[in-house]
């Protein structure tokens, strides 16, 4: 059986501030590391000790991951491949200052729409996270922190969705959530167990 863990990074200062995220390299508050802490106790539960740790590059993650990691006595491997969608010049600015969401999408034109801010097009963030997903799954297990909406496309190639299809898909997940993903060793069926649990949270959330 093949298990992987997708954890979406817990609360950072850009969420707080109110900033656009994407590459915009926020870190995570004090409350997010407690909710990282939590993650890592709950993985820790799910007898994940020593399973390798794939994460973003950026230093939420990156912190996320450490916490993780500390508690499962496991070995982190950073990859860019798996950050959240770039949102161009607009990363890092108030989003007062921006003016309202930044649509990825014009009519019909879901995959390949660039926003005025430059960034990524749905298209290109499918591919990475497709690209790197494709690898981590020949792991037996593995834990993938990364962050909210790139999570989406990691579940999307987990279920065999064409890269042409994933124009309208999306997985809320909250942060500091956990996703399970199973294949059987008999059939090889992909099963999403659950979808952003956050029961690990409710503790350290109301501290």
């Amino acid at each position: 059986m093949k298990q992987v863990f997708i954890v979406t990074h817990p609360q950072a200062t850009h969420h707080v501030e109110r900033r656009v995220g994407g590459w915009y390299d926020s870190e995570l508050t004090n409350k997010g590391k407690a909710d990282a802490a939590a993650c890592g106790r709950r993985l820790a539960e799910l007898e994940l000790h020593g399973v390798p740790v794939f994460s973003s590059d950026l230093a939420r993650t990156r912190q996320a991951a450490q916490a993780i990691a500390a508690c499962l006595g496991s070995e982190i491997h950073y990859d860019a491949r798996l950050r959240e969608m770039s949102f161009g010049e607009a990363e890092g600015l108030n989003q007062a200052d921006v003016g309202g969401p930044i649509l990825s999408s014009d009519g019909d034109n879901r995959l390949d729409y660039r926003s005025a801010f430059g960034g990524e097009t749905k298209r290109e963030l499918a591919s990475r996270l497709y690209e790197v997903m494709a690898e981590i799954s020949q792991q037996t297990r593995a834990i993938v922190c990364t962050h909210g909406y790139a999570a989406t496309f990691l579940i999307a190639y987990w279920i065999g969705m064409p890269l042409e299809s994933v124009g309208y898909v999306n997985f809320r997940l909250s942060p500091g959530s956990i996703t399970s993903l199973v294949e059987d060793d008999v059939y090889a069926n992909r099963e999403v167990r659950y979808v952003g649990d956050v029961r690990h949270l409710c503790l350290e959330s109301a501290a």
